[in-house]
């Protein structure tokens, strides 16, 4: 898991970050809005994000900032059984399966606008409900099985695309009780129908103003280029 920040190249004050989740065998991958990086309201997405995953948590890997690394998550984990990893210090690569995800699913999304109000926050989280059955459901991953080198080149060889929804009812792993669900989730859905959600509710989030209150008079807003 990981966060993403929304204050569109303006630190100050409060703004909305999403955390990310992403399953390395599946691919699949939840996210959701959260008012700022306090540990009390990353805790609830964490929360919030397992109830919607289709399969058992049975543990998680993070960064080492505070809203991750404290006892309310720590204790938690350990009464649900969860097995909670973290990266090496200096280490960025170790969370690249997340990383990664930033990008293609969060910024390809949402951009690099900031997001600080009430409203933005609820339009991000409605946002992502539909996107997460979108991209899960109907959007094909490819995973690096090795890398060859040839010569002075290096080959990436990547596995069969798939999506996640796919890999998920090809693990074994993952009980028949909870593919059955999932199967049934596929049924009801109708991609066409979900890009136009997606559509509307973004014009409805970029439609929305931010609250100017806390960039200084004169201060001008860099892009995140993060």
């Amino acid at each position: 898991m990981d966060l993403a920040d929304h204050s569109g190249g303006n630190p100050r004050g409060d703004h909305a970050w999403t955390l990310i989740f992403t399953d390395i065998k599946t691919t699949w991958t939840e996210c959701v809005a959260v008012r700022n990086k306090a540990q009390t309201h990353v805790f609830a997405g964490v929360k919030r994000v397992r109830r919607r995953l289709p399969f058992p948590l049975l543990g998680i890997d993070s960064d080492n900032g505070s809203e991750f690394i404290n006892n309310e998550l720590y204790r938690y984990c350990q009464q649900e059984h969860i097995t909670f990893t973290r990266s090496r210090a200096g280490r960025k690569n170790d969370n690249a399966h997340v990383e990664q995800k930033n990008w293609s699913v969060v910024r390809r999304a949402v951009g690099y606008q900031r997001y600080d109000t009430p409203e933005q926050l609820h339009l991000l989280n409605r946002f992502y409900s539909v996107l997460r059955l979108y991209i899960n459901f109907f959007i094909p991953t490819m995973k690096l099985l090795r890398k060859e080198r040839q010569g002075s080149k290096v080959k990436r060889v990547y596995d069969k695309p798939q999506t996640p929804y796919a890999r998920t009812l090809a693990s074994p792993e993952v009980s028949d009780e909870d593919k059955a669900e999932l199967r049934a989730t596929y049924q009801a859905l109708d991609v066409v129908q979900l890009r136009r959600q997606l559509d509307q509710l973004l014009d409805q989030l970029l439609s929305q103003p931010a609250d100017e209150s806390d960039v200084a008079v004169g201060e001008t807003e860099a892009p995140d280029t993060s």
